[in-house]
């Protein structure tokens, strides 16, 4: 299985895959929801138990916006399912108390690397990112996949660099924003914050999608209060 050169607007290829919460067909599994496909270079080892209890206690906010998470590795099942109780047990020393880590997402299991390599997911820069017997660990990739299966993000770290997972949630609040209204999202734009008209609305269409108003300060750069709040 040869990789494919996945990129924004491309369809999540579709895959059949073994996990920790058993059995799944990819694009079944998402059914009708957002998802978040995320890889991690291996399991036992130190920044990927961060994440992933990172990611576990922020699954309310996942579920909040319709969003399904699932993660992936050149493991094998045995592999996650006894890391799972490390990436726990560690996630809850370090929490605040409110913010339980416990690992319920399902993570994939791709020790023949087919899955990984279907998502171009494997390091081809870091030689020491490698299994004992050479073969390259996965990167840390990240897919946002919106429920028409189209991938609206993808990003990918170097093994060495832990990703922030509130910047992922706020790519996923803008699109969705986006999606809903004709609006786009400025530079370390947060929820709450002031939105940019769409290019593509005429001043006269903005005057009825919003009407609290919008201040033109360019001939192409119009700001109006993010819709809904």
């Amino acid at each position: 299985m040869s990789g494919a050169k996945l990129r924004l607007g491309s369809i999540a290829p579709d895959f059949d895959a073994q996990t920790t919460k058993g059995s799944i067909k990819f694009h079944e599994w998402l059914g009708n929801s957002w998802g978040i496909i995320f890889s991690h270079p291996a399991d036992f080892t130190p920044v990927c138990t961060t994440e992933l209890g990172e990611v576990a206690r922020k699954q309310p906010e996942f579920e909040k916006r319709g969003v399904k998470v699932i993660g992936i590795s050149a493991n094998d099942l045995n592999s996650h399912e006894k890391w799972i109780q490390d990436i726990n047990d560690f996630g809850n020393k370090v929490s605040h108390p409110n913010d339980k880590t416990d690992v319920s997402f399902p993570i994939i299991a791709d020790a023949d690397r087919k899955i990984s390599t279907l998502y171009d997911m494997l390091d081809a820069v870091d030689a020491t990112n490698v299994d004992a017997k050479g073969q390259p660990f996965t990167i840390r990739t990240v897919f946002i996949i919106d429920p028409k299966k189209i991938i609206r993000l993808t990003i990918s770290y170097p093994a060495q660099v832990g990703r922030s997972f509130d910047e992922i949630l706020r790519v996923v609040d803008s699109l969705q924003l986006g999606d809903k209204h004709k609006v786009t999202t400025p530079v370390n734009w947060k929820q709450g914050d002031n939105v940019i008209v769409h290019p593509g609305v005429s001043d006269e269409q903005a005057n009825e999608l919003f009407p609290a108003g919008f201040t033109k300060h360019l001939p192409y750069l119009r700001t109006t209060a993010q819709p809904g709040n």
